[in-house]
């Protein structure tokens, strides 16, 4: 109920938002970031290889290009879906076709605030390194925005445990490992990280072309495909990956101003397709 009225209030909000000129995590923000992903969807632009409208997710973060990216990626039948890392766990996407046909399991570190098992998903928690699965469990496993955390210090956001206070860059390799094994032959892995000028920002890190080709090499795919998508001023769009090479995020949990550009986060991602 206190999620709703969140909600609902933010929603309210969303016009003096706009008028203040739509600053990133700014009351009004969350609704303003759900309808853009939500039209960036169901657009269907994200399952062609065409440039993305001119002011897509203009001042929203990296979500609004992954979700929809996502979405463009899943089977019509999904099967059985991990949501490694708990970033599906939202019922604006949990509720929408074809994820809405899916048999979902969310794994995360810790017990989430929000749980909808009322839609009859799964909540495991513990470390994507060590999952409990069998092998073959699973027809698709989705890790949008997480594996850029394994490793490191998790404690700031995640979880009070302080065992997973880490500093491992290469931390997330295991994690990979596993999504194969967990895998069914044939099955689908979809794989997000944040793009740019590499480095260690304790609890998150960027990913330049040779980190995420060592996700791929993890992996060992039967196939393989990456999309990149970077922010400019005039919103999100396709790009390749020596044109977001140097980019940086902005970190709201910093107290840094915004740029320029009023980047909410991530100004370059990487999107894995990865067949096992």
């Amino acid at each position: 109920m206190l999620f709703r009225i969140k909600e609902v209030l933010d929603g309210l909000a969303l016009p003096v938002y706009q008028l203040r000129g739509a600053r990133p995590w700014s009351a009004g923000y969350y609704t303003a970031k759900k309808q853009a992903i939500c039209s960036a969807i169901d657009s269907g632009v994200f399952s062609k290889k065409v440039a993305l409208p001119t002011g897509l997710g203009l001042r929203i973060d990296e979500r609004v290009v992954e979700y929809p990216w996502l979405f463009a990626q899943l089977p019509k039948a999904p099967g059985r879906v991990l949501d490694a890392g708990s970033a599906l766990n939202h019922r604006f996407l949990i509720e929408r076709s074809p994820l809405s046909e899916a048999d979902l399991t969310v794994m995360t570190l810790a017990p989430e605030k929000r749980c909808f098992w009322d839609k009859s998903i799964s909540y495991v928690y513990g470390d994507l390194r060590k999952p409990m699965f069998a092998e073959a469990s699973f027809d698709v496993v989705a890790s949008i925005s997480t594996i850029e955390h394994i490793g490191l210090d998790n404690t700031l956001l995640y979880t009070a445990d302080s065992t997973k206070k880490e500093s491992n860059a290469l931390g997330f390799v295991p994690a990979i490992a596993e999504f194969k094994r967990i895998l069914k032959p044939g099955g689908l892995c979809l794989v997000s990280v944040p793009f740019g000028k590499r480095g260690v920002h304790g609890w998150y890190q960027i990913f330049d072309q040779a980190l995420v080709m060592e996700v791929v090499n993890a992996f060992q795919p039967a196939e393989y495909e990456i999309e990149y998508f970077g922010y400019t001023a005039d919103g999100w769009q396709r790009t390749s990956p020596e044109k977001i090479s140097d980019v940086e995020f902005y970190d709201a949990h910093a107290g840094s101003e915004l740029a320029a550009d009023s980047a909410a986060a991530a100004r370059g991602v990487a999107c894995l397709r990865l067949v096992a």
